[in-house]
């Protein structure tokens, strides 16, 4: 019988100090780790940079990202989170496995996003 994955989100806040180019690559490192150990990434939603609730690190802004993803091995969220302990750029992180009543909010927020126009076409069509 063949694992069925169980669904997840990440959302994890990135040091704000770093330059554009570093937290892109923090990104990609992350989402790397997760499909080289048997993760399959739905989206991953950079939200950018915005005010913390509270200081964190005596920092009031951070990079916020959100990763959806499928995964069959239960202990892989423990391993991973040691790993986004370790980091320093990571300044908070967050692992949610998905129920039936977030999955449903998933979809309507994914629905959401597609329908709303990119930055791009907006700007060109203003121009």
């Amino acid at each position: 019988m063949a694992e069925q994955s169980a669904m997840y989100e990440l959302m994890y806040i990135i040091n704000p100090v770093l330059n554009e180019e570093q937290t892109k690559d923090i990104a990609a490192r992350v989402s790397k780790y997760i499909r080289e150990n048997g993760g399959d990434i739905k989206e991953v939603v950079e939200m950018g940079s915005q005010r913390l609730a509270y200081p964190i690190q005596k920092k009031r802004n951070g990079f916020y990202v959100n990763v959806y993803f499928a995964h069959t091995d239960g202990d892989f969220v423990a391993k991973f989170d040691r790993v986004m302990r370790i980091n320093d750029e990571i300044m908070r992180h967050m692992v949610l496995r998905f129920d039936a009543k977030m999955m449903r909010h998933y979809e309507a927020q994914k629905a959401e996003r597609a329908a709303q126009p990119a930055p791009e076409e907006t700007e060109a069509a203003e121009a």
